[in-house]
């Protein structure tokens, strides 16, 4: 594994991911979760990629490899899992939320539920 860095993938922390956003609005949340756990609660603005569909690295070579992206999964292992995929596929500043949506919600931050039909 990479430990904090690999390549252009950073890893941080909850604290520093918001500040982040809210220096740059720009940054692409990206959920690797599944679509299931999206739905039941993500962070707002997130795209959905699940890792575990056999076309995820096809999914994340569509994206913009010069963007800024905050990517994480629910408590870090599959975030952390998809480090190489991320810097196989070249892409420049992608900052990994370690602590996944779990450490989000613990630090007292806000997930979107979208609405039952």
């Amino acid at each position: 594994m990479c430990g904090l860095a690999c390549g252009n993938v950073t890893s941080i922390n909850v604290e520093r991911a918001v500040a982040k956003m809210k220096k740059d609005p720009k940054i692409v949340v990206v959920d690797i979760r599944t679509p299931g756990e999206f739905v039941e609660g993500h962070i707002k603005g997130a795209i959905n990629i699940n890792m575990n569909d056999k076309d995820f690295a096809k999914k994340l070579a569509k994206l913009d490899r010069k963007k800024t992206y905050l990517m994480h999964c629910r408590s870090g292992g599959r975030s952390s899992a998809s480090v190489p995929v991320w810097h196989r596929l070249g892409f420049k500043n992608v900052l990994h939320l370690s602590a996944g949506t779990l450490g989000w919600v613990k630090a007292g931050q806000p997930l979107v539920v979208p609405k039952k039909k």
